[in-house]
């Protein structure tokens, strides 16, 4: 019930993750990025402690496929999940195992890996990953970019209803972090409008966080 990628911005090191589904909050529960060590996806009858895990393993210094090898050893019910991943060099990996339900499908990338499941077509993936390969720009923008191309191509075989981007940089807590957890509407432009807004202002967000007293103003009534 869910298509995503997850990518490293080779000129930055940012890694980050974008995802969509049917579900309701599906990035509440499937999407995990960690600076410095990697990106992972863990969708399909979702069990969120692989994400998790699979962070841990590449932390403690394995590359994604020899994590992925061994969250494929230790996950529960391996067989019904979607596991994604991209390391700090840039290597990916991806699980499927065969339970996954309805159309499910795989693509890998320089820098970057797509899997969905309930798909409308088994092109969807390429088609994410092609979007992101071809796009410019910040992490965001190329990781909306291959989503929009993914709908594009299918999508989701039914209509999709919650979606999330997600993005890590030098500091220890996502420097983005938003989610449409529910519309009738297309979330990957909710998610997308509100990414419009909350681009310009990344900077200004963590700069707060490390030095106040360097922040800039915070351009609210009563903020002189």
């Amino acid at each position: 019930m869910t298509f995503s990628l997850v990518a490293r911005c080779a000129d930055t090191g940012m890694f980050g993750i974008a995802i969509s589904s049917s579900s309701p909050a599906v990035a509440a529960r499937c999407s995990y990025a960690r600076a410095g060590v990697g990106a992972v996806a863990s969708q399909n009858v979702t069990d969120p402690t692989l994400g998790p895990l699979t962070l841990d393993l590449m932390g403690s210094g394995l590359s994604a496929p020899d994590a992925i090898a061994e969250v494929q050893k230790r996950g529960a019910f391996i067989e019904y999940r979607q596991v994604l991943a991209v390391d700090a060099e840039g290597r990916t990996a991806i699980h499927s195992g065969p339970n996954s339900l309805g159309i499910w499908t795989q693509a890998e990338g320089p820098d970057v890996a797509s899997g969905g499941n309930l798909l409308a077509n088994e092109g969807v993936p390429a088609a994410i990953v092609a979007g992101f390969t071809e796009a410019e720009g910040h992490i965001g923008d190329r990781l909306l970019a291959a989503m929009r191309a993914g709908l594009a191509a299918g999508g989701e075989a039914g209509p999709v209803h919650s979606a999330g981007l997600k993005i890590v940089d030098r500091v220890a807590w996502p420097v983005a972090d938003l989610r449409c957890d529910w519309t009738e509407d297309c979330p990957i432009e909710t998610v997308a409008d509100a990414w419009k807004v909350y681009k310009p202002q990344i900077d200004a967000y963590v700069q707060r966080a490390v030095d106040p007293r360097e922040a800039p103003s915070y351009g609210v009534p009563g903020d002189d």
